[in-house]
């Protein structure tokens, strides 16, 4: 973490939000179906709320792990009364039979690079690129994953950089070119700054 702590900190923007927000801390899941139904129950959701429902669904599937063969024998409408909104139900249910069908094979993401991740993981409805993103870096552990249409790094990059606006995919590229290979950090970094 040293050699990415010293490549990003060249950047004199980074370097401060690098020393107010501290030692690099984040925390890893698994590169699992299980991560995968999480992130999409957290899509769009204060962090407390998403973890009240994600707490239900797992109390509804039992003890053990979130499989797809226990997502597929839970009712759409005891999902949904868990607190799942209806897309929410449908995706996962997706991803289940993408998963129980073979054609999303979680123990391949590994061997696979980040764009084949994507496109792997994005064949599944309600699976977009920010979800994809974000299993790379928390679940794979990716080190240069930077996701542009993230709100929250957009927010950062605003604020640390004084833009008047919202930067936009192409902006965020060429700011964080000098980030590279280290992109995955970077954003950790910048998630931090808006605490």
């Amino acid at each position: 973490m040293s050699t990415a702590l010293r490549h990003l900190k060249k950047d004199p923007v980074l370097a401060n939000i690098i020393r107010r927000a501290g030692p690099y801390k984040i925390t890893y899941g698994e590169p699992i179906f299980e991560e995968l139904v999480r992130s999409i129950v957290y899509q769009q959701l204060s962090g407390r709320v998403a973890s009240v429902i994600y707490g239900r669904l797992r109390a509804a599937l039992g003890d053990g792990p979130v499989t797809p063969q226990g997502i597929l024998k839970l009712r759409t409408d005891r999902m949904r009364r868990l607190g799942l909104s209806g897309q929410k139900t449908l995706y996962i249910r997706e991803l289940a039979k993408h998963t129980k069908k073979g054609s999303v094979v979680f123990e391949k993401l590994p061997e696979m690079d980040d764009q084949t991740v994507i496109e792997h993981l994005t064949q599944v409805k309600g699976i977009g690129v920010w979800t994809a993103h974000m299993f790379l870096i928390f679940s794979l552990r990716r080190p240069d994953v930077l996701p542009v249409g993230d709100y929250g790094i957009r927010m950062a990059i605003q604020k640390a950089w004084n833009l008047p606006e919202l930067p936009n995919p192409q902006e965020i590229e060429k700011i964080a070119a000098r980030w590279r290979p280290w992109a995955s950090v970077a954003s950790w970094y910048l998630w931090r700054s808006l605490e």
